[in-house]
């Protein structure tokens, strides 16, 4: 076999990857198996709570500098401009209309907070570092897509009653707070800090993230077979396509700012993530004449699982090529 195809099993062949797989497979068999809600509610709010920490920590072993104001810039242009190449190629390879287009390229600039712990935890077990900053990064590119979002649906749709989504509403999800919150509160607590609380967001972090990682992939495939009548194959092209086209700008941009391998994939997994939390909530209120089917199950159903089980081990790769 090809070292680049050895390295790529290698990638992929993780326990958390081959547990999201599961799921998969356990939605297409229809089986019974779930993960209770409030189980589920739990893991999330681990998660997040565990990864901002981690990187909280990590900055404040290296303090404010440069680099983390380089990551932030070329996080929040991405965000910005991630959904007008979602639009355009949208507009070609599907039929769909503006208002709805608009919505699905809201999603192709934010983030995918489950994508970005999944790639940390895949540094981890690959003995990568990265810089504790990336969370920063990954928090800062919640919002400015779907301000892109709803100016493309203003422009292009003729709509002027498109809804304004209060800026309150959106720096408030639960997800951003906890993730900056967590974050800042590693950053202050520092050494005693993580030593306080390393048995809790340490030693049990891959384990809880491969059960919300099984969970995640029972979610994804059911998505898929409950909408699939929605989905046309331009769409399903647009899912995979787009990811590639978002990391590829990433890597450009990372390569540019001197990112090394380890932070310079996180943001190529930032650029290629569809977020599926933060921005549907958003469109419901923003654009209720979008099909919530369509944009929710492009990016659960179809990009979600397509990055984490093909998507990852890619990007991995071609970071350490430009890192």
């Amino acid at each position: 076999m090809p070292p680049v195809f050895e390295t790529l099993f290698g990638n992929l062949i993780v326990p958390t990857i081959l547990f999201f797989a599961l799921g998969l497979v356990a939605a297409a068999l229809r089986s019974d198996l779930s993960i209770p809600e409030g189980a589920a509610k739990f893991l999330s709010l681990y998660l997040l709570l565990a990864i901002g920490f981690k990187g909280g920590h990590s900055l404040s072993q290296y303090g404010l500098s440069a680099d983390i104001f380089k990551a932030l810039a070329a996080g929040i242009l991405l965000s910005f401009a991630l959904p007008f190449l979602a639009f355009v190629l949208l507009r070609v390879m599907t039929s769909l209309d503006t208002v709805n287009a608009a919505a699905v390229a809201g999603h192709y600039g934010s983030i995918s907070i489950v994508t970005f712990v999944a790639a940390t935890s895949l540094l981890e077990l690959s003995n990568l570092k990265f810089d504790g900053y990336m969370v920063a990064v990954a928090a800062s590119m919640e919002v400015p897509a779907i301000l892109s979002a709803l100016w493309i649906a203003r422009r292009f749709s003729g709509d002027t009653t498109t809804a304004c989504v209060p800026m309150r509403e959106l720096l408030t999800n639960g997800s951003v707070v906890l993730l900056v919150g967590a974050f800042g509160i590693g950053a202050v607590t520092r050494e005693n800090g993580m030593a306080m609380i390393a048995p809790f967001v340490v030693t049990p972090f891959t384990g809880i993230l491969c059960i919300f990682m099984l969970d995640m992939g029972l979610t994804a495939g059911r998505s898929l077979m409950h909408n699939r009548h929605l989905m046309r194959a331009g769409l399903f092209g647009f899912g995979v396509v787009m990811p590639m086209a978002g990391a590829l700008l990433a890597w450009g941009a990372g390569a540019l700012i001197g990112l090394q391998t380890g932070s310079l994939f996180l943001l190529m997994v930032l650029g290629a993530s569809a977020s599926y939390i933060a921005v549907p909530a958003a469109m419901r209120i923003a654009l209720p004449k979008a099909t919530p089917g369509i944009y929710l199950t492009l990016a659960l159903g179809v990009t979600f699982p397509f990055n984490i089980t093909v998507g990852l081990p890619v990007y991995l790769w071609l970071a350490g090529l430009g890192g």
